[in-house]
């Protein structure tokens, strides 16, 4: 079997437990699912942070940092600590809370939640690091 083979088919399995276990809560349970995103290339990190510093320009910020709370009783904090970082929390719901602290130089990431009760902590060090999260909570 070839390696994208293996890639695609260990996929298919992820995504089919996913399906299942989603499939089998029942509608009133509360919890939460986070995806969280880490470019294996280059330019698949300079994809990601082309489309980071899209959304800043969209939503007409200034600065590397962005909190966007859309709901109530939100929580969120960013710390850069270097020169030339891009920091966005978007909070879409309510009781959300998150942290995003980068240490380092050109650095990136995004923390994406939606729906209610969701928690994020982010460390990132180094220089020109590149991910994001994205959470759902019900």
């Amino acid at each position: 079997m070839t390696r994208k083979a293996l890639k695609t088919l260990s996929a298919t399995f992820v995504a089919a437990a996913i399906a299942t276990g989603a499939l089998t809560l029942p509608a009133s349970a509360g919890g939460s699912m986070s995806i969280t995103y880490l470019p294996q290339s280059q330019k698949d990190a300079q994809k990601l942070q082309t489309g980071l510093l899209l959304y800043q320009l969209f939503n007409s910020v200034k600065g590397g940092a962005s909190i966007k709370q859309l709901g109530k009783n939100n929580a969120a904090g960013i710390g850069q600590y270097g020169y030339g970082n891009t920091g966005i929390i978007h909070q879409d719901g309510k009781g959300h809370s998150a942290t995003l602290n980068q240490y380092g130089n050109g650095n990136a990431w995004g923390i994406f939640q939606f729906g209610k009760n969701t928690n994020a902590d982010v460390y990132q060090y180094g220089n020109g690091g590149t991910g994001a999260t994205f959470q759902f909570g019900w």
